[in-house]
This record gives structure tokens, sequence and C-alpha cells, in this order.
């Protein structure tokens, strides 16, 4: 018989979301230590939620642990930035295919492009970008599949977030964005999987050209 994993207690989900949310935008960069005692006290709590905040952020890629340095936000560099989004070449392309297949809505990225589009600033902007891509695959109809691709969403945020900090390429992004949509609204999936395999090809050539996640050097 299986069993629904326990909730996670609101004071441990409101320091988990707060220190993403922080991360997701800059204002905790890489590498930046993460300190349960400064942390609980910005955040009004005891040390046990935010050291088991922490550990999830651990188990989602957005933060490291070590024995002798503790906490810190973790690095993205070009390995890590390929490793991440050779994962979203694979997956999120065929996502998309199959939630054209079924005439799934497509209601909900538009809605997230619009909000991109009216962003005020950067956080705003990635958030948006993250949940026009969420709302491309989650239709699919497979959840495992979409249960994968969301676990890669942070990480791939977190190199957007880190790539956007040296060039702030999102206006070509977003053309790129309206273009997916375009073709996946027309019914066109082939044609949509094909532009979104190249948007998340080229995001990581331009900004890890060291990395080619196509394989050339």
């Amino acid at each position: 018989m299986a069993f629904a994993p326990s909730p996670i207690p609101s004071r441990t989900q409101y320091v988990l979301e707060a220190v993403k949310h922080a991360i997701l935008t800059g204002q905790l960069p890489p590498g930046r230590a993460l300190v349960e005692a400064e942390l609980a006290a910005k955040f009004g709590v005891s040390k046990t939620p935010v050291r088991e905040a922490l550990k999830t952020l651990a188990g989602t890629g957005l933060v490291v642990m070590s024995e002798y340095k503790g906490a810190t936000v973790r690095t993205v560099d070009a390995t890590m930035a390929r490793e991440v989004y050779d994962v979203r070449l694979l997956l999120e392309p065929e996502a998309l295919r199959r939630t054209i297949a079924r005439r799934a809505s497509l209601e909900d990225a538009g809605q997230a492009l619009a909000r991109a589009d009216a962003a005020a600033d950067q956080a705003e902007r990635s958030l948006a970008n993250r949940e026009f891509h969420r709302a491309l695959y989650l239709p699919c109809g497979n959840p495992l599949l979409a249960r994968m691709l969301d676990e890669v969403r942070d990480q791939a945020a977190l190199v957007s977030t880190v790539a956007w900090s040296a060039d702030p390429s999102w206006r070509h992004e977003a053309d790129e964005h309206r273009e997916i949509l375009r073709l996946a609204r027309a019914g066109d999936a082939e044609g949509a999987a094909g532009a979104l395999h190249h948007h998340i090809a080229s995001f990581v050539r331009r900004a890890f050209p060291a990395e080619d996640p196509d394989g050339a050097q």
C-alpha cells in the first residue's frame, strides 16, 4: 500500500519558498553561503525549518550541502548547464509534441507570455518564463514526463538567471517564445517542437559557448 508523503510544515515551506525565490531572482547569487542562524533570524523562525528547507533545496539542485562548508547556493558552470539542458533537449520538445497532439489548451502559456512581456523587472520576467515553458509540457498527458521536467525546472531557471546577469538576452528569447506558441496554436507539432529544441540549444550555446548541447565544440 502506497502512502502519500507528509506535507511540509508551514514554517519550512515559507522559508523554502523565500530562499528559492531569492536564489532564482539573483538576490542570493551562486556560491553564497546560506547560514542557518542568519536565515532563521531573517525569517523569524528557529533553525529547524531553515535546515529542513535547505535540505529540500539541495534535493532540487539549487543548494549544495557540505560537511565542512555548510550550505551554499549552487555554482553554475558550463558542465552543470549542459547537464540540465541536455535533459530539457531530450524531454521538453517531445512533451510539447504530445501536448499539441492532445489538442490541450495553451491558454496558460499565452498568459505566461503576456506576463513576461509586461514584467517590471528581471525577477518577474524569469518567473513568467518558467511558467511559459511549464504550460507547454504540463498538459502532455504523461504525468511522469511532466514530473521529470519539473525536477530540472529550478536548475534551468538558475542557469538562465546567471546567464542573464552577463547577457540580458531576454528580448531575443521572448521572440522565440512567441514563435513557439504560434506554431503550437496552429497545431504544427513538429514545427513547434523543432523551434523549442532550437530555443533551448541556442540559449545554452550563447550563455556557455565552451559547451554545446548538440555536441559541437
